[in-house]
């Protein structure tokens, strides 16, 4: 999610032996490696599509057995009192990195992720955009995943976050905000012993069809963004944003006429395979503005893939 700064942290701290206590708890086997094959990058599920040991961003959330033996962990996460998505430890190994990149596909367009250091040292260092910083044990952060970022831990030992993924309520980015004066008391949450804690999670994450509103506000941040870059050639320019609002009329007439039904689905789909294969062949035929990255990766992960994604029917007509 894009944030006026790179980072910002928020006023909360949190008992850090306690949370180390609790990670004594887990075994090597729980902790997964990166979806990517990413050297040195592991985690352990903690709130997941069904409970599972995976990595997928869609679908209904609920807590993984890991998370009941972290007592501690969950209480933080129900402190927030904001819906949470995917969430889980993230380990990352002495003399490793998570390398260079922007998160730009569908689940960061409206979720941040908040980060908080259980196992670190001072040698490992978060960059985003142009700044660099520490992040200290027990404290509380959020950063811009859509600027460039990347983390690198130069000690020998392994850095361990708890990380929370949420697009957060009026009353978080109110928090947020006032995080960013410098107003805010810094809060203590302490472990409390025997006190349940309940988690809200996502059930309806991605639409079975996105709504045309969704689809074409997405599309007109896109259009903004590369239209902003000076280095973008006009006639690529018009070429891709009379291609993504023909995209969004054309997705609005079948909606009209389908909705969110399975009579529309093979209509949707056509349209959306065509507006792929209309997409230029080099990957940075545009770039964007805000942040120099291809426009069509974002095109596809962000809008084209998401759209259409009606394995999800039945969690949106089922309750």
């Amino acid at each position: 999610m894009r944030l006026p700064v790179p980072f910002i942290k928020l006023p909360f701290a949190f008992d850090t032996d306690r949370l180390r206590e609790e990670l004594r708890s887990l075994s090597d086997s729980d902790w997964m490696g990166h979806p990517s094959g990413m050297v040195g990058n592991s985690a352990v599920a903690l709130v997941s599509h069904k409970g599972s040991d995976h990595d997928a961003f869609g679908g209904k959330m609920e807590e993984t057995p890991h998370l009941a033996k972290l007592p501690y962990h969950r209480q933080i996460m129900a402190n927030f009192n904001e819906v949470l998505s995917r969430s889980r430890l993230m380990r990352l190994a002495g003399n490793s990195e998570v390398s260079h990149h922007v998160d730009f596909n569908y689940h960061w367009y409206s979720r941040l992720r908040i980060h908080i250091p259980i196992v670190t040292n001072p040698n490992v260092i978060f960059h985003c955009g142009h700044e660099a910083l520490h992040m200290q044990p027990g404290e509380c952060w959020i950063f811009d995943s859509w600027r460039w970022h990347k983390v690198v831990n130069s000690s020998t030992a392994d850095r361990i976050h708890l990380v929370i993924d949420l697009s957060g309520s009026s009353r978080f980015w109110r928090m947020v905000e006032e995080a960013q004066t410098n107003e805010s008391e810094l809060i203590s949450v302490p472990y409390k012993q025997n006190e349940p804690a309940s988690l809200r999670l996502e059930k309806y994450n991605i639409a079975p069809v996105m709504a045309p509103g969704e689809l074409e506000a997405i599309a007109h941040e896109i259009i903004r963004d590369f239209k902003d870059c000076p280095n973008n050639a006009d006639e690529v320019i018009s070429y891709y944003e009379a291609l993504l609002l023909d995209l969004g009329r054309d997705w609005r007439e079948i909606w009209y006429e389908y909705g969110q039904g399975p009579m529309g689905w093979s209509k949707y789909r056509e349209l959306l395979d065509r507006t792929q294969n209309k997409l230029y062949p080099e990957r940075r035929a545009l770039v964007t503005s805000s942040n120099n990255v291809g426009v069509n990766p974002i095109i596809i992960q962000r809008l084209l893939r998401p759209a259409l994604a009606s394995e999800h029917f039945q969690d949106f007509i089922g309750d």
